[in-house]
């Protein structure tokens, strides 16, 4: 097994010789992938493992759909390098990849970098993420994987004494990863994912307190990147079971909140699963409206939504929540339904209702409070649910201990049902 090194080396040749020596001396193998596209001076001495050359011919095999765009070779060099690293994870082969790069190296490294699955010790060195009108397109890389970036400060082309610092320590960095993944103990329990928020903490901390003794509990920041992130993870296999107590970005796509990027597969990623998933209504009673300063310059959502007009909560200048009225509650809920009964092997997914509020700020003398509006949010789900699936109404709030029992104990059952239907495939 090898430590993959990823650069450019007409470009960061000596940078590179650093950390494929360290690595070296640090008792691992070092794989030396060479990404240059032809913009560098240096005419390199060290020999790569695999070239660029040998890149792109992997990539012509198999064309990304951009191509045929003026930054054809850039987006081969980084389906290359992808097809590269996975070829290496599938084969047992790689323990980890550091790379160091400026701006075109770091698009192309963490395009592979987000192909491997969660766990493979992933670092980046370059100090092209800090630039904040790159932002945004560097989230979707870094929202939903484990990837570590040490920022340069300064560029690191030619070798002087903080850029064999960077390399050093890049170097140490990333075999302090390996060697520490290759020491940890996996866990025997059943890893379950759940979603949750501020506004639905406590009731979050009941479920885990009550399913931590036999269970590997994972939490996701449900604020729109941890929906992507949980979203994402599902995919890899890596869950039994998905506690979704925060949907609420789902919602939001559908009335423009501000979670809404997440987009119209918020609730599909668990249809097709083998796993065993439990919905529950958290933040589908508000729309997160924020900054408070939109409600001044004619935000198409306060305009369209008149949630000028609605009750607010206003936790700061940049956090709002308006109220969901009941028009878009039956909405929301019909749509979700939808979602739900399209769902595979009905038996395992559940749906728990907590009666009393969706989140902290609708329940009683809560700033949000709305019985009636909940009341269409559960009548719709009743009349619309496919009967196959297990509806569970609770008499508390989503933080209640009593919410958190009727979770548990519809997980359980969900779980039960799940290992049925395997035993009943085993035999047929």
């Amino acid at each position: 097994m090898a430590i993959a090194v990823v650069g450019m080396l007409d470009e960061r040749e000596e940078a590179l010789r650093v950390i494929k020596e360290q690595i070296e001396q640090r008792g691992h193998k070092a794989l030396l992938i060479d990404i240059t596209v032809g913009t560098g001076a240096i005419v390199p001495t060290l020999k790569a493992h695999v070239s660029c050359d040998e890149l792109l011919a992997l990539a012509r095999r198999n064309p990304p759909a951009s191509a045929q765009k003026p930054e054809s070779v850039t987006s081969m060099m980084a389906e290359g390098l992808t097809i590269k690293v996975l070829d290496l994870y599938r084969a047992g082969k790689l323990q980890g990849i550091v790379a160091i790069t400026g701006m075109t190296g770091a698009l192309i490294c963490l395009t592979a970098m987000k192909a491997l699955p969660f766990g493979i010790p992933k670092l980046l060195i370059s100090g092209a993420t800090a630039q904040p009108a790159h932002g945004a397109k560097f989230a979707d890389y870094f929202a939903v994987r484990d990837i570590t970036i040490m920022h340069t400060v300064v560029d690191t082309v030619g070798m002087n004494s903080l850029v064999r610092t960077l390399a050093v320590n890049g170097a140490h960095a990333i075999c302090g990863m390996v060697e520490g993944l290759r020491a940890s103990p996996e866990s025997e329990k059943q890893a379950i994912a759940i979603t949750e928020f501020g506004f639905c903490e406590k009731g979050a901390h009941y479920i885990r307190k009550m399913l931590e003794n036999d269970y590997d509990l994972v939490s996701f920041h449900a604020t729109g990147l941890g929906d992507k992130a949980v979203m994402d993870l599902l995919q890899q296999n890596i869950f039994k079971a998905f506690i979704d107590l925060v949907p609420g970005a789902f919602s939001e796509y559908l009335l423009g909140g501000n979670r809404g990027f997440v987009g119209p597969h918020r609730l599909d990623t668990a249809a097709q699963l083998p796993i065993a998933y439990i919905f529950c209504p958290g933040g589908f009673d508000i729309i997160s409206c924020g900054p408070m300063e939109r409600k001044d310059r004619n935000d198409p959502l306060w305009t369209s939504r008149r949630l000028a007009e609605r009750k607010l909560y206003v936790q700061d200048s940049a956090r709002v929540q308006a109220r969901m009225n009941a028009q878009e509650t039956e909405y929301v809920a019909a749509a979700a339904v939808e979602k739900l009964n399209r769902y595979q092997n009905k038996h395992r997914v559940k749906v728990v209702i907590p009666l009393k509020g969706f989140s902290s700020l609708s329940t009683e003398d809560a700033p949000l409070h709305d019985p009636l509006v909940d009341q269409i949010f559960v009548a719709t789900v009743k009349k619309n649910l496919d009967p196959a699936i297990e509806l569970i109404e609770v008499d508390s709030d989503i933080n209640s201990p009593i919410f958190a029992a009727a979770v548990s104990s519809a997980l359980a059952r969900a779980m039960q049902a799940l290992t049925a239907k395997g035993s009943a495939s085993n035999h047929d």
